[in-house]
């Protein structure tokens, strides 16, 4: 990959955005930010009563990883977010207009799976069929790629670093 880019890992809940973001994170040798740590208080109650977030609900969630990616602009770092709608993505690049994203994406019985595995997360596994409805997958004037999370995290991480190299080849200079 062309050093250094913000990387925003997204995809719906359960399709291992920590898990890989992390991983990226430390096979680049940048910082890792957690998206669930931008969330307000009234967003995590909201949704740890099984309620979904709405739009004016992630506006002040969007400009904090906004934010973040913005103040790692030319020094690089990764960050999960969901970013399931092409609105939110806009946002996060009119903050960061550099960062490319890595769509997670999966069957959704194997990511039903694995939200039941997951213990201690306030996303319960009922907000995953409106997760599904919000996701508008990433445009061709979008720049990022997807990889399926399928394969075990080290996999999946090779593949995002194959592919993010890929896009980097593919950029004009």
């Amino acid at each position: 990959m062309q050093a250094p880019h913000v990387v925003v890992v997204m995809g719906v809940s359960g399709t291992g955005k920590s898990t890989i973001g992390q991983s990226l994170a430390a096979l680049l040798g940048v910082p890792y930010a957690e998206a669930d740590d931008f969330h307000p208080p009234e967003n995590i109650t909201k949704m740890s009563a099984g309620m979904p977030l709405d739009d004016a609900d992630r506006v002040p969630w969007l400009d904090a990883i906004g934010a973040w990616a913005h103040d790692r602009t030319g020094l690089g770092g990764v960050v999960s977010c969901s970013a399931l709608k092409r609105a939110y993505r806009d946002r996060l690049r009119a903050a960061a207009p550099d960062v490319v994203f890595l769509h997670l994406t999966g069957d959704r019985a194997l990511i039903a799976d694995r939200l039941r595995d997951r213990k201690g997360h306030f996303m319960p596994e009922a907000l995953l069929d409106s997760q599904f409805a919000d996701l508008q997958p990433l445009q061709d004037d979008e720049r990022g790629v997807e990889v399926d999370v399928t394969p075990q995290p080290s996999v999946i991480t090779q593949r995002a670093v194959e592919e993010l190299a890929r896009l980097d080849a593919d950029r004009p200079a």
